[in-house]
């Protein structure tokens, strides 16, 4: 059990049930608490321990939990808390000096207590589908096709040991294609090289985390756009820890030892990997995990200062909402569409009576009920502007 805040009305402990995988949605307008509220998530997390925690970090905001939270002594004193660093571990796609602008910017970030660690993709862990949206390119036009073919014909060869320069290889290659579409590939899949991004030996992507530490996935520095890296990195992720957590499900049933315990990722901004009405290289995979998630020990929560910019996919399939502020009508809406009978109201209404920053209508669907609430304090620092409390 999660103790995540006060009843408003009561002053009880509130508490989250997570013996089983959960689908979660934080959602605020902008400075209602809604960062703060996942991180508390994380902190509660780390204390029950027994489950991989991955944040995905598209702001840079998360990793400051490595330092204690004195700024809040006096709060957290109140809540009968205390002021605690946890240990992080900070995954950056590619050469952390060189994407934070210097060794400097480390050492001061280490002498934090912020540990690093660098990672990049395995070019076989793309499906020849998603190296063509990676691009942009159809597989119905020449380009698509022709890269499709290579990545399928090295993926049928060599399996998950297959790199860039092989790819190139293949297509240079190909007697099918025509120079002029061949010298387009080869120039997008040197741009690709230079982004230092992907592999030359593979590597086992889920041995990157920690299970003991917060791992958070630093994508601050990459491009956003929902073919950029950002998604892309997001979609190897959750496709490989997919795979893993469903074989090592089947093990623990067989009372074998499993490599990789149950996984809670939580997305911050997550209308940029799950947008509505349109697709993303991650938007798939992310939907899967709502879906099908339970059964292999998957949870996922999913935070957004904009509700209704989330696929209704995803939200429709959160058994938990945390709703802090919202003003906006479109926003509103969206949230009032997962009103449930139980509730003995449109979710609105209760939206409509939060007054301070930090308090939240929390929606339960395991427990059929509905908490007017104030999160608790962080322990840990908070890095994204002025704290709630």
């Amino acid at each position: 059990m999660l103790s995540i805040g006060r009843d408003i009305k009561t002053n009880d402990y509130v508490y989250l049930d997570v013996s089983r995988s959960r689908a979660a949605l934080i959602c605020g307008k902008r400075g209602s608490g809604k960062s703060y509220t996942l991180g508390v998530i994380v902190e509660e997390l780390h204390q029950a321990g027994n489950v991989l925690t991955v944040i995905i970090d598209p702001m840079g905001i998360y990793y400051p939990m490595a330092q204690p939270n004195h700024s809040q002594d006096r709060l957290l004193w109140d809540w009968g808390l205390s002021a605690q660093a946890l240990p992080t571990l900070l995954l950056v796609p590619g050469d952390p000096e060189m994407l934070y602008g210097g060794r400097e910017v480390l050492k001061a970030m280490e002498d934090m207590g912020v540990r690093f660690r660098q990672f990049r993709l395995n070019p076989a862990d793309l499906s020849p589908d998603a190296w063509c949206e990676l691009f942009d390119f159809s597989i119905a036009d020449v380009m698509g096709i022709a890269l499709f073919r290579a990545v399928q014909t090295l993926s049928r060869k060599q399996k998950e040991y297959f790199f860039i320069p092989d790819i190139i290889a293949e297509i240079e290659g190909d007697g099918l294609i025509a120079d002029r579409t061949r010298e387009a590939l080869l120039n997008r899949l040197k741009m690709a090289q230079d982004w230092d991004l992907f592999s030359y030996r593979y590597q086992e992507i889920w041995e990157i985390f920690d299970p003991k530490a917060i791992n958070i996935v630093d994508l601050s520095t990459l491009d956003p756009g929902p073919r950029g890296r950002r998604n892309l990195v997001v979609d190897v992720l959750a496709r490989d820890m997919f795979k893993r957590r469903t074989i090592a499900r089947r093990k623990e049933e067989l009372g074998l030892i499993s490599e990789l315990p149950r996984v809670w990722m939580l997305i911050d901004e997550a209308h940029q990997f799950a947008p509505s009405g349109r697709g993303t290289l991650a938007k798939e995979a992310l939907i899967r995990w709502a879906k099908e998630g339970r059964q292999p020990g998957l949870s996922l929560t999913v935070a957004s200062q904009q509700p209704s910019a989330i696929d209704r996919e995803i939200l429709t399939q959160c058994d938990v909402l945390l709703c802090q502020k919202i003003t906006n009508s479109e926003d509103i809406q969206s949230i009032n569409g997962l009103s449930q009978d139980y509730m003995g109201g449109e979710l609105k209404t209760f939206i409509r009576k939060l007054e301070r920053r930090g308090e939240a209508v929390l929606v339960d669907d395991e427990q059929e009920k509905v908490t007017m609430m104030q999160v608790r304090p962080r322990r840990s620092r908070h890095g994204g502007g002025e704290a709630a409390g």
